[in-house]
């Protein structure tokens, strides 16, 4: 690094501020049943509890939220499947698929969600994959793109036929945020019960996840799994006054109450906080003239009351080489920390009449200086 570009990114970086914001290390005084859980908050991916949340273990059907999102975005969801007698005999649950049945994708969704089909799952991976194989090969393609890191996937229902094929619950939790940025999975996660028109008759089903059916009036969402070697497994999701959550338990004896637990912990003691409001950057501002440093839409984050004077930002500028490679005129980042950890980096953009790329290093530099280099805050 330069002697000039190190000046300058200590000048910047100099621009903390100290906001009303809060942190909590530990976890919260109550028990949960699970051998591994997890509670996310979604839009930011901050974990509020864990218990053993990359501890390896078997995941049962939770498996059908990757097999769900994949066949959403497959861009299939209207094309007719023809059932194979292989789908059709899967072992386990079912929605009583036949050998040779023509049913839309979208419904075989509905039904690998609310009602946990085996055959369904097996139907979608041969549809949508072109083998069980191909299929299979997707899934953990796309659990590498999520952040996967702990997990293989085997098979698209969840069933213990063979040894590679586990997660964690933390994994399992970036997968349902992932999958809840999708509205159509929402829905169908969402759904209560599900009414169509089958070949020979008319089908309704109603959700197995009981947390969303009669059990928790902020639940939205979620999937329920069981095998032998599994336990009870459980992916759930909530939402309450602007917060929204992801819980999921693994080999848990009383889920239903565990989630249950998570999230009144989490809404009561979280709030989403507005670290950085849209627009301008108060007081953080190196140019004269017309020039603005701003940021697109506000940054919220998920805090306790406990986490005072906790939460700082650190601003520094991109090189003019920098620059020039970002496509949307970005030319510097906000760096948002929590406990000496940094939780965000948000892109800084400059609004006025001067081209950014007419503004020498030097002049930027000397602006910097005139100005208040390094700026608190309010």
């Amino acid at each position: 690094m330069s002697s000039l570009k190190y000046i300058l990114v200590i000048c910047m970086s100099s621009a903390l501020i100290l906001l009303t914001a809060f942190s909590n290390k530990e976890n919260p005084e109550f028990p949960v049943s699970a051998s591994s859980a997890v509670l996310m908050e979604q839009k930011t991916g901050r974990v509020l509890f864990e218990k053993n949340p990359h501890e390896v273990r078997r995941v049962a059907s939770i498996t059908k939220i990757m097999t769900a999102i994949l066949a959403i975005e497959s861009g299939k969801m209207d094309e007719t499947v023809k059932v194979s007698r292989s789908a059709s005999y899967t072992e386990g649950s079912s929605i009583y698929l036949v050998p040779g049945e023509k049913i839309k994708l979208r419904d075989l969704v509905y039904g690998l969600m609310l009602r946990s089909g085996n055959d369904a799952a097996n139907a979608i991976a041969e549809h949508v994959g072109g083998s069980m194989e191909g299929f299979v090969f997707m899934m953990n393609q796309k659990a590498k793109e999520i952040g996967m890191t702990n997990t293989a996937f085997s098979n698209p229902s969840g069933l213990d036929s063979h040894e590679e094929h586990y997660s964690t619950a933390y994994d399992m939790a970036l997968l349902m945020r992932y999958a809840m940025h999708d509205e159509t999975f929402r829905t169908i996660s969402g759904t209560k019960i599900y009414s169509f028109e089958r070949e020979d008759r008319s089908q309704h089903w109603k959700n197995k996840n009981r947390l969303l059916t009669e059990k928790y009036k902020y639940a939205t969402g979620g999937k329920t799994g069981y095998t032998k070697r599994a336990g009870r497994t459980l992916v759930t999701t909530a939402s309450k006054k602007n917060k929204d959550m992801v819980a999921v338990t693994l080999n848990a004896s009383d889920d239903w109450n565990d989630h249950i637990s998570m999230y009144e912990y989490a809404f009561s003691h979280f709030k989403m906080m507005e670290i950085l409001p849209d627009g301008p950057l108060k007081g953080v501002q190196p140019f004269k003239g017309k020039k603005t440093l701003y940021i697109k839409g506000p940054v919220y984050y998920p805090l306790t009351k406990e986490e005072y004077s906790d939460v700082r930002i650190r601003y520094t500028l991109l090189s003019p080489k920098e620059m020039r490679k970002t496509e949307d005129g970005e030319v510097g980042r906000a760096v948002i920390y929590l406990q000496d950890q940094a939780i965000r980096n948000v892109p800084v953009y400059i609004s006025g009449e001067e081209q950014r790329e007419k503004v020498s290093w030097a002049q930027r530099l000397k602006s910097l200086f005139r100005e208040r280099a390094g700026a608190i805050l309010p």
